[in-house]
């Protein structure tokens, strides 16, 4: 999934599993044939502000179809068309559903996208503040806005609003939620990681200023008790993050290690990171151009 301008293109990478090879297809098959549009009801509000289109037909008519080494056809597969620059895209954890953002699109600024059925809504009337970034709570039907000072969790059922998280933050700039869906951590472009305990209260359980410069990325390991920050210094810091399932005892955080590798370019330094989904690694890309693999964390 990438966001390029006013587009958010889905991408079949064709690295998958063999077994995982037919459910990947029949996920893409809508999407890949659909009718220019997509499945939104035109009495909608998402029908005004995303248009679905297939880029398969077109690249099948081409002959041109891409095999990877895997065996798999990749490249790809579906376009979204909004009316404003996509600043943000986020996955589901079950990989059906996908958010993306918009900040200037005011009221349509983010949308909740369907893959399986091509289909788009909007789940705001009106926004409070412009949204920066969203992401899903990976069990509850919980969707998390973040707009520069605070984050805002919404119940996508009941459509109502659920808590507002005051980060003391005054621009931020990534979030990510833990596996467990109880805690969240922000970064900002004013140097704080900021880490949420949502059983606890709507305010930092810990504030982190570790980094020189702005944060531009942030993220929980899947597997392992691991998380990182990235930042315009160039470097990016690793920690050990263990949360308990005994609800007594607080997370533990303790600094790891720094990895710096990435080169500041018009005061831009690290720019994203994020952890492999099975191993103890991490990749992170900076505005020097390079993508790097960081091993045995």
């Amino acid at each position: 999934l990438a966001a390029i301008g006013k587009c958010a293109i889905v991408i079949s990478t064709g690295t998958g599993r063999l077994d995982d090879a037919e459910v990947t297809d029949a996920l893409l098959s809508a999407a890949s044939s659909c009718k220019d549009g997509g499945n939104i009801s035109p009495d909608s509000r998402a029908a005004k502000a995303v248009k679905w289109s297939s880029l398969r037909k077109k690249k099948q008519e081409s002959d041109k179809a891409t095999i990877s080494a895997f065996g798999d056809k990749s490249g790809p597969v579906a376009l979204l068309r909004t009316n404003r620059d996509v600043s943000s895209v986020r996955w589901h954890r079950k990989g059906d559903y996908f958010v993306t953002v918009s900040p200037k699109a005011m009221a349509a600024a983010v949308l909740i996208h369907q893959l399986s059925k091509v289909a788009s809504q909007q789940p705001f009337g009106k926004m409070k503040g412009e949204a920066q970034l969203a992401c899903f709570h990976p069990q509850k039907p919980f969707l998390f806005v973040a707009s520069k000072e605070h984050v805002r969790i919404y119940h996508l059922v009941k459509q109502v609003m659920v808590k507002r998280l005051l980060s003391g933050c005054r621009h931020i700039s990534s979030l990510d939620v833990h596996t467990s869906g109880d805690h969240l951590v922000v970064g900002s472009l004013d140097r704080r990681l900021v880490w949420f305990d949502m059983d606890l209260a709507n305010t930092p359980y810990k504030t982190l200023k570790y980094h020189e410069r702005a944060l531009r990325s942030v993220g929980f390991h899947t597997r392992y008790p691991l998380m990182a920050s990235a930042s315009d210094d160039g470097s990016i810091h690793v920690f050990h993050s263990m949360v308990y399932s005994d609800l007594m005892r607080n997370p533990l955080i303790v600094p790891v290690k720094v990895l710096r590798g990435h080169s500041p370019v018009n005061s831009l330094g690290a720019l994203s990171m994020v952890f492999h989904p099975t191993q103890p690694w991490l990749f992170s890309c900076g505005a020097d151009g390079r993508i790097h693999l960081f091993q045995d964390l």
